[in-house]
Order: C-alpha cells, then sequence, then structure tokens
C-alpha cells in the first residue's frame, strides 16, 4: 500500500507561482509512474502532468505546457509540480497519483490507471 500526501497549495494572484510537493510513503517509489491531476468545481478530474518511473518521460496538458514543470526526486520519495505563470483558470484541487508500474509517458495517460491517489491539495489563484 501506498500513501501520497500532497502539500504546498495556497491562495496566489495571478501570475505568481506556488511549488506543490507530493511525499510517497513505501520501498517501491522508484517502479511507479507518478501524476498530477486537478479538479475545478463543476468540471471533470483532468490529467495535468505526469512523469514516468524513471523521470526520463513526461507529459503535459496543453494548457500547462511551459508552465508547470513536473519532476520527481526518488531519493526522497517526492514527486514536485511546479506552478508558473498562475492563471485564475489553474484554480482547483490538485491531486498527486501514483501508477504501480515502470510506466513511460508519451501521451494523456486515463485517470483509471493510477493505482494510489492524495486527497489533494487546493490552489486559489486570484484575478
Amino acid at each position: 500500500q501506498v500513501q501520497l500526501v500532497e502539500s504546498g497549495g495556497g491562495l496566489v494572484q495571478a501570475g505568481g507561482s506556488l511549488r506543490l510537493s507530493c511525499a510517497a510513503s513505501g520501498r517501491s517509489f522508484s517502479n511507479y509512474g507518478m501524476g498530477w491531476f486537478r479538479q475545478a468545481p463543476g468540471r471533470e478530474r483532468e490529467v495535468v502532468a505526469v512523469i514516468g518511473w524513471n523521470g526520463g518521460s513526461r507529459f503535459y496538458v496543453d494548457s500547462v505546457q511551459g508552465r508547470f514543470p513536473i519532476s520527481r526526486d526518488n531519493a526522497k520519495n517526492t514527486v514536485y509540480l511546479q506552478l508558473n505563470s498562475l492563471k485564475p483558470e489553474d484554480t482547483a484541487v490538485y491531486y498527486c497519483a501514483a501508477e504501480n508500474r515502470r510506466t513511460y509517458y508519451y501521451s494523456s495517460p486515463s485517470a483509471g490507471r493510477f493505482d494510489y491517489w492524495g486527497r489533494g491539495t487546493q490552489v486559489t489563484v486570484s484575478s
């Protein structure tokens, strides 16, 4: 079993930055594909960014490409999402997710592929 705990959310003005972290329990973190999803009120959960098990592959949804780099530190069992140039439409609950396999990501994965989820962290961007 893997537990994921997100942190780093908050309230920020448009154009600002935040850094989200997701700390994972367990000894097999380096074998997991990791991702960040978000869900805004009244909208479906959508993938934001994902990173393969060894950091060698990444995928970003078009709306965050170039603004939200994803990274991972397997020594710390942590995945990060740097939120830059934030816009009001980025307001959502951001969830960390883990896929229990050595996955490479080159296209948008479905949420159903992910085996473990965190509880989410709220990001609110004011205009």
